[in-house]
C-alpha cells in the first residue's frame, strides 16, 4: 500500500456509497411501480458484487504495475520508491500544466549513459484521484534552460489558460512549439533537434524543456521497455542541449544554425 493516501478501504467505502444511491433510486422506483422485495434485494447484491470486482480489478492492476516497475529498477540497479510528494513541485509546464495537483508515484531514479557521458533519470507516475493519468520520464541537464520550450503533438489541445505566458512557436518537425522566450529557444531548435524529438513518436503527447531537465509525458500504460526507448531519446534530446564538451555558462554562437519554422502552419489552441 502506497502512503500517498490510496487504501483498499477509503476506494471500497467510496464503491459502497456510490451503490448505495444507485440500489436507493432503484429501490424507490421499484417500490412506485408495485415490484417485489425480493427484486430489488437481489439489484442491491449485484450492484455490490460489480463494485467489488471493479475494485479488485483495479486494485491487481496497481499492484502488477507497482511490480513490474519495481523489477525494473532492481535489474537497472536503480532506486525505486512508492512516492515522492515533493518531486512534481519542481515542474509546473508540459504534462504538468494540465494538472497542478496529484503526485508522483512508483518512482524511478538511476542514471544511464547518452553519447555525451552520464546522465541522471527519473521516471515516475502522475497519480491523481487514485488513477495515473500519465508517466513521467526527465533526463538531466548539467546547466538550466533559461526558457521553457514545450513540443506538443497536434493532436493534443495546448492548455492555453494555464500557460497564458507562453507564446507560439510554430511546427516542430512534427510537433508544435511554444516558448517563454523566442530569441533563447531559437538557438536550441537545429535540424539535429528536431529530428531527435521526432524519434520520441506520437504516443508522447508532450516534450518539453524546464530548468535543468528534459520531460516527457508517456501515456498511463507506458511499459518499461517503452520507457528504455523513451529515456534513450530523451538523452539525445539532452546531448543536444547541453553538450558535456561545452561550457555549461556560456551562450550559444549567434552564427549557430537554426531550424526555423514555416510560417504556413498553425496549431489550435484551448
Amino acid at each position: 500500500m502506497r502512503s500517498s493516501g490510496y487504501t483498499f478501504c477509503g476506494q471500497f467505502d467510496a464503491c459502497g456509497r456510490a451503490a448505495s444511491y444507485v440500489v436507493a433510486d432503484l429501490t424507490a422506483t421499484l417500490r412506485s411501480v408495485g415490484f417485489p422485495a425480493w427484486i430489488w434485494f437481489l439489484i442491491a447484491v449485484v450492484a455490490a458484487v460489480a463494485g467489488l470486482a471493479l475494485l479488485a480489478g483495479d486494485r491487481a492492476q496497481r499492484t502488477a504495475r507497482n511490480r513490474e516497475r519495481r523489477r525494473w529498477a532492481a535489474l537497472r540497479g536503480w532506486r525505486f520508491a512508492e512516492n515522492d510528494h515533493a518531486l512534481l513541485t519542481q515542474w509546473q509546464h508540459g504534462g504538468l500544466a494540465f494538472s497542478k495537483s496529484g503526485g508522483a508515484t512508483d518512482v524511478v531514479t538511476g542514471s544511464m549513459f547518452t553519447a555525451d557521458g552520464r546522465r541522471l533519470v527519473q521516471v515516475m507516475d502522475h497519480e491523481q484521484g487514485s488513477k495515473v493519468t500519465m508517466v513521467l520520464a526527465a533526463v538531466k541537464l548539467r546547466r538550466s534552460v533559461p526558457t521553457v520550450l514545450e513540443l506538443w503533438e497536434p493532436s493534443v489541445p495546448f492548455a492555453r489558460e494555464r500557460e497564458a505566458e507562453l507564446d507560439l512557436y510554430g511546427p516542430v518537425g512534427n510537433r508544435y512549439g511554444f516558448t517563454a522566450d523566442m530569441a533563447v529557444a531559437h538557438p536550441l531548435i537545429t535540424p539535429e533537434f528536431v529530428e531527435a524529438v521526432d524519434e520520441i513518436g506520437d504516443d508522447v503527447m508532450v516534450v518539453w524543456l524546464e530548468g535543468t531537465w528534459v520531460l516527457a509525458a508517456a501515456p498511463p500504460n507506458a511499459d518499461p521497455a517503452r520507457l528504455e526507448r523513451l529515456l534513450s531519446d530523451l538523452g539525445e534530446v539532452a546531448d543536444f542541449v547541453d553538450p558535456f564538451d561545452s561550457d555549461p555558462n556560456a551562450h550559444p554562437p549567434e552564427d549557430a544554425e537554426v531550424y526555423r519554422p514555416s510560417s504556413t502552419h498553425h496549431h489550435s489552441e484551448h
